[in-house]
């Protein structure tokens, strides 16, 4: 595989995740609108709204309920003005409220009063005409209703439409335009435009303090009311919503300032000021409706139960009141993110507690900053992290990310009143972890399962596990490295295995490969091969291994510990106690895939190759288990070696010399401390040539030890004794066998 499409095959996950994150960031700036996003962080909003409801009401504000009691002792709904007049009379004079708002638009004329009674009696009798005119001017339902208005701080409701007045005129009178105070001209910037009205009756309007809008523009696409307008334009003039003109009619009517951010080319609107109060809206001057809980949290009373004169003056006394319809028959009912039908005035009450309390919830513009730098930040740490860890970690991580999201967002929620957008941000997370689970299964996985299929027989599962971390360091083509080989071999096996049927045999070659075989993986080797009762196992491939040399010893002494704990076992088996030998050595080997176009085998070739298993063909000549060259023993210098002999091995011209590992530095007992010293001692005097010393040596430890290498070197005394090496003699001994 040539670089370039390494490189490639490498940067295709991390540009799959950056192709994610380019996705949510074109959502996020409003470059492409993601309808499934954005219903996303609808209901994210609405579990938010729900989870952190006071559930408590301002008790200042009352609604006086068009009820279902109200309409079976008054009549169906509209009543005659008079009534209203009567509601008006009793709420500021018995009640002393502070503000009375209509969630009601009267457009029409009073078509139920007595006037329209006394109306009809002219049209039968035109000669009471001197009489009935001055009775009917006198009990005018709009005229009563209008006189009570001029007296008192009432505001009337108005509603607004996006429909032409070309198609549906309008009708019915509005109230005064807004005065506004602004840095920038309001013209700049996307409030909600009317271009028709239902307003009230003139002769009610031009009594009436002030009116308000009481329709919604900005209601969401699924019809939810999470944000209302505090303005609206119409014909360049702007208008006011009725809860905002309640509250300006309780401050004595203060003009409403613009507080305005940006440039002049493109302001941004980000709150009202009203009297000291401020309203966060954003752009089109749409508040988030500050519920305080479901239908019912404010405090709800049947107009009914007032002119019955059952309330107590207490109960009232100084509220804000909003008349307005909760039964079902009038159709002001809505949906909101807590219920599905909720009354309509209630919202305007949950928005004048907002302005009250300042309890609203904003989304300052620096919140789009906010958040694209928040993608920015799990998009990139995701896209690079992800890939280096294991799919449980994973899993665990993607836990504590989506609580960490969660946590900081509900934290800015109650604390600041901050709405940062959360849908997003999680959603963007879940999908890069996705991504990345569903790439490491499909992708990774397939290469993980070729390189088991190639590796799986030579080397242990955790290797292949490091070798699917980074796969293009893997190569089966031929290359020289710096590695260490293990051959091992059991001693006398044909004698042994004559004596054992096939069934037997193939059992005891099954139980005491396998553990072995263990071994070597345990300790990051590859196995190269079985040859009968032999195993060929290398270290430093396919993997580089620093420590090759390290873990073939660790692994060779534990091979023989392994074997002298089977014997036990092998004799209640009624099996020979088994013995191996082994031989390692280290230096540059040619490893990879090899053989022909009919079997192809994970192999290492090369002298230093040949040299391991001169070495394991050794170890029975000089009565050890275990034999390593000079070029292992230098590599893996934490063990104590007893040095065996300097030997010219066949095959070979330059001289060897040969090692017996024995444990750990500073591990060994001080007998076996003291012994290896004066063996090596002796062995110095030997290649000297100084036979007595050496022999006296060698004959005490051998006395003590009885090992078959102090055995071969007195021997060889003997003979050098009878046939002189010579004076240039170099302390080699020429071996002519395997």
């Amino acid at each position: 595989m040539d670089k370039s499409k390494k490189l490639l095959t490498r940067m295709i996950r991390p540009l799959g995740c950056l192709l994610i994150l380019f996705v949510f960031l074109m959502h996020s700036t409003g470059t492409w609108r993601i309808e499934f996003f954005e219903r996303l962080e609808r209901i994210a909003y609405d579990i938010r709204i729900n989870m952190t409801l006071p559930g408590e009401g301002d008790p200042q504000i009352v609604i006086v309920d068009i009820d279902e009691d109200s309409m079976r002792e008054l009549g169906q709904f509209p009543w005659p003005r008079e009534y209203l007049a009567e509601l008006i009379y009793r709420l500021f004079a018995e009640y002393e409220v502070s503000t009375v708002g209509f969630d009601i638009v009267f457009a029409e004329p009073d078509r139920r009063g007595a006037s329209e009674v006394l109306g009809r009696m002219l049209e039968e009798k035109p000669e009471l005409e001197e009489i009935l005119l001055p009775l009917m001017a006198e009990m005018n339902g709009d005229q009563q209703f209008g006189d009570i208005l001029a007296q008192v701080p009432a505001v009337l409701g108005f509603y607004m439409d996006r429909e032409s007045e070309d198609s549906t005129p309008s009708v019915g009178d509005l109230p005064e335009p807004l005065e506004i105070i602004s840095p920038v001209s309001p013209d700049l910037l996307p409030i909600p435009e009317a271009f028709r009205f239902s307003g009230n009756q003139p002769i009610l309007q031009n009594s009436a303090l002030s009116a308000g809008f009481f329709d919604n523009p900005l209601v969401g696409s699924d019809g939810i009311f999470r944000r209302v307008p505090m303005l609206q334009k119409y014909r360049g003039q702007y208008y006011q919503s009725l809860a905002l003109a309640m509250m300006r009619s309780l401050l004595d009517m203060p003009p409403v300032e613009l507080i305005v951010s940006g440039d002049e080319e493109n302001p941004i609107l980000e709150a009202l000021d009203v009297g000291g109060f401020r309203i966060p809206v954003d752009n089109q001057s749409g508040a988030l409706v500050p519920y305080y809980g479901g239908r019912g949290t404010f405090e709800y009373i049947s107009i009914v139960d007032i002119f019955r004169e059952e309330v107590p003056k207490e109960r009232l006394q100084g509220t804000i009141v909003l008349v307005g319809a909760s039964a079902p028959g009038l159709l002001d009912l809505r949906t909101t993110p807590i219920e599905s039908v909720y009354p309509g005035v209630e919202v305007h009450a949950n928005l004048i507690a907002g302005i009250l309390q300042q309890s609203f919830r904003h989304q300052p513009a620096y919140t789009l900053g906010g958040e694209v730098l928040l993608m920015l930040l799990i998009g990139l740490v995701l896209t690079f992290a992800l890939p280096r860890m294991p799919p449980l970690l994973i899993l665990a991580g993607s836990s504590v990310l989506f609580i960490s999201l969660w946590s900081l967002n509900l934290w800015l929620w109650e604390e600041y009143n901050w709405v940062f957008p959360l849908a997003a941000s999680m959603l963007l997370a879940a999908a890069l972890i996705a991504y990345q689970l569903s790439y490491g299964y499909l992708v990774e996985s397939r290469g993980k399962r070729q390189l088991t299929r190639l590796f799986g027989q030579y080397v242990p599962p955790e290797l292949v596990d490091e070798m699917d971390q980074d796969p293009s360091s893997i190569s089966l083509e031929g290359e020289s490295r710096d590695m260490t080989v293990l051959f091992s071999d059991v001693r006398g096996f044909t004698t042994i295995s004559e004596g054992l049927t096939p069934e037997e045999l193939t059992r005891l070659m099954n139980a005491f490969l396998t553990p072995i075989t263990g071994v070597i993986h345990d300790h990051r080797g590859t196995i190269d091969k079985y040859m009968g009762d032999a195993v060929m196992a290398f270290w430093g491939a396919p993997l580089n291994d620093p420590e090759h040399a390290s873990h073939g010893v660790k692994a060779g002494l534990e091979m023989i510990k392994v074997m002298e704990e089977l014997g036990p076992e092998f004799k209640k088996r009624g099996w020979p106690e088994l013995r191996i030998g082994v031989g390692l050595n280290t230096g540059m080997m040619n490893v990879g895939n090899m053989g022909s176009e009919f079997r192809m085998a994970y192999t290492v070739l090369g002298d230093a190759v040949n040299l391991g298993s001169r070495l394991e063909g050794l170890t029975k000549q000089y009565g050890v288990d275990l034999m390593v060259s000079e070029t292992t023993a230098e590599a893996a210098s934490e063990y104590e070696y007893r040095q065996l002999d300097l030997v010219r091995v066949k095959g070979k011209h330059e001289p060897v010399a040969i090692f017996e590992p024995l444990g750990l530095k500073g591990m060994l007992d001080e007998k076996t401390v003291s012994r290896l010293e004066r063996y090596h001692n002796a062995l110095e005097h030997f290649r000297n040539q100084e036979w007595g010393y050496a022999e006296r040596v060698l004959d005490e430890l051998k006395q003590e030890d009885n090992h078959l290498l102090y055995e071969v070197y007195l021997e060889r005394i003997h003979l050098y004794r009878e046939n002189p090496p010579g004076a240039d003699w170099d302390g080699v001994f020429t071996h002519t066998s395997k």
